[in-house]
């Protein structure tokens, strides 16, 4: 097993549910992590599990999707763990809604955590990974980013649009030695499905799925940790997609 140590991990969304997964599984592999989330009490609890791990934490509330604050939170991050070497592009949220049920402010809000946080969090890290030459940086984006739903239009274009800016970034960032991927789960046991779904209507969806279940959290964060770690340092530009088999794409 790959560890992380002597490396400074930036987890957006990590005060609870898979970015809560994505550190502390990479606190146990070595890492140093920094917790930025709208919820005070889950950054501060998420940290507080990392420190009990015997690593450095830092909690950061913020909306990401406010970026004129996105520089002075790396800077702190900067000052206070040394450097950022990987960005987990985490924070999200679902909406169960049609197309006529999206407004203007809904579609803003869905875009502005999604991609827009995304975009300026990456371009506030990227000084400091190109002067090391080396970054890691992982995109969450959703299986409804692949194949669409007939609900959430806005959700699946902001998580298609995270795939896109995979694409793009690892090829203008490869020179500099940093390496930009994607996951994008299917069903996972925390965030939408459990928030959204009555407990009937979980156990059908997970009925359709090939593997007769949804996954647990830190099964996504065993990818990001592969993803951010060594043993991908031949890997850029790729999905990986842990679904149970619920969407399979051709190769």
């Amino acid at each position: 097993m790959q560890t992380l140590t002597d490396r400074v991990a930036l987890i957006t969304g990590a005060g609870d549910g898979m970015g809560r997964a994505h550190a502390i599984l990479m606190a146990e592999r070595g890492a140093d992590i920094a917790i930025v989330d709208i919820n005070t009490k889950g950054a501060e609890e998420t940290a507080a599990s990392v420190r009990k791990l015997g690593r450095r934490a830092v909690a950061i509330t913020a909306d990401v999707s406010k970026i004129a604050a996105i520089p002075d939170i790396v800077a702190r991050i900067d000052a206070e763990l040394g450097r950022v070497d990987i960005l987990v592009n985490n924070a999200g949220f679902g909406q169960r809604v049609t197309t006529p049920e999206v407004d203007e402010e809904s579609f803003d809000r869905m875009i502005g955590v999604h991609v827009k946080g995304s975009f300026f969090f990456t371009r506030a890290v990227l000084p400091g990974m190109k002067e090391r030459r080396r970054g890691k940086i992982i995109n969450i984006s959703s299986i409804w980013g692949m194949t669409g739903a007939p609900v959430a239009p806005h959700y699946c274009a902001a998580k298609a649009a995270l795939l896109g800016l995979t694409k793009a970034w690892a090829k203008e960032f490869a020179p500099f030695n940093i390496h930009v991927n994607a996951i994008s789960p299917g069903g996972v046991r925390s965030g939408g499905p459990v928030k959204l779904d009555n407990a009937e209507l979980l156990k059908e969806k997970e009925a359709r799925v090939p593997l007769k279940r949804y996954c647990d959290p830190r099964e996504i964060a065993y990818a990001v940790a592969f993803l951010a770690s060594s043993e991908s340092d031949f890997i850029t530009g790729q999905m990986i997609s842990p679904n149970g088999g619920e969407v399979i794409v051709g190769y």
